[in-house]
């Protein structure tokens, strides 16, 4: 955890390079928006101006929550192991789009509630599941470290392996209920707020959804400046370990795509334990999940895709890939200024 203070911001000396260098296109002044801003901002993570994301990883957590016996879901936990299964033998949703944007997928167990048989699945698993946070704390603190830890290791292991960019992934039924009850503590919001459906619950389904959210708050008394008590009380082991995955992009300096809200939650943790971690997020989509732009909001952070998506699965990070290659390609190959008779646009002032 001590590499979690050793963070250091990103070097703007080359997002300030790639300006220039979007600058000198024969274009109008800052004309591809957004787009350009993340360019840049990879830049600054990657340390050159020459920015390359042709090698890119998404990583999926998997793991478990006790807080699904309060009937919360549409679902039994039974479907976390059959999904990260799929997921790590490339046939689940995640896989189906990262094989088109040339995107790697790797499937983490980190507490998942079964032993799954698969050898393509990545065994972390720090326990079988979660409590239930609605009695009491989701993990001990230590299974918490450790879960971060496992994110923190994996995001070193893709930096040595040539990974370039990162996008963050999790299955895990029930973790819509977790997220929603990390988004009102950090967003200091009430529960039916930030509250959602999650994979489409009726109306008493959301009732009890929130009722859980409500009693895991009041019995664990959770502190927003205290994160890493807040991701411990409420959290699951899939979140903590996106939570590292964040964490690790900033210390191995790897620009790292936030899906949805699940992950949002997570960045939101990571951030408030490190703000400096912001610098190395992207944030992809704004999820149909009502906390969504909140907890990007609270990351300082803005999305650039919305499409009223809550797939999971790392689905709609992946979907920013395109936009990022076809940014990266103008940024690296369009015409310059200088190659043509084409008058250089000015700053408006």
């Amino acid at each position: 955890m001590d590499r979690i203070q050793r963070i250091i911001p990103a070097d703007k000396t080359f997002s300030r390079k790639a300006k220039e260098r979007w600058d000198s296109i024969a274009k109008p002044l800052g004309s591809f928006g957004i787009l350009e801003e993340m360019i840049q901002k990879i830049a600054a993570v990657q340390e050159t101006d020459d920015v390359d994301i042709s090698r890119r990883t998404a990583v999926v957590m998997c793991g478990d929550h006790g807080v699904v016996s309060e009937g919360v879901t549409q679902c039994g936990s039974d479907v976390t192991a059959e999904c990260a299964k799929a997921i790590a033998e490339g046939r689940s949703n995640i896989n189906a789009i990262a094989s088109t944007f040339d995107i790697d997928v790797i499937a983490v167990d980190v507490g998942v509630a079964s032993d799954i048989k698969c050898r393509k699945l990545i065994d972390r698993k720090i326990a079988y599941g979660t409590q239930n946070m609605t009695i009491g704390s989701a993990m001990t603190a230590d299974q918490t470290e450790r879960a971060i830890a496992v994110g923190m290791a994996i995001v070193g292991e893709l930096k040595d392996s040539g990974t370039q960019l990162i996008v963050t992934g999790e299955m895990g039924i029930g973790n819509t209920t977790s997220a929603s009850a990390i988004a009102s503590v950090m967003l200091g919001l009430p529960a039916e707020q930030v509250t959602g459906r999650g994979a489409g619950l009726s109306s008493d389904g959301l009732n009890r959804k929130i009722s859980a959210v409500k009693r895991a708050i009041a019995v664990n008394s959770p502190n927003k400046n205290r994160p890493f008590e807040v991701l411990q009380k409420l959290g699951g082991f899939e979140i903590a370990g996106m939570t590292g995955l964040f964490l690790g992009g900033a210390y191995y300096h790897i620009p790292v795509i936030i899906d949805g809200v699940i992950s949002a939650a997570a960045a939101s943790i990571a951030y408030t334990m490190n703000s400096l971690c912001s610098e190395y997020m992207l944030a992809s989509h704004c999820s149909d999940e009502p906390s969504g732009e909140g907890l990007l909001r609270y990351c300082g952070l803005a999305p650039i895709i919305n499409a009223g998506m809550r797939l999971g699965e790392g689905t709609g990070g992946a979907m920013l890939v395109p936009l990022l290659d076809g940014a990266v390609a103008l940024y690296k190959n369009a015409h310059r200024f200088e190659e043509t008779s084409i008058e250089r646009y000015s700053e408006l002032k």
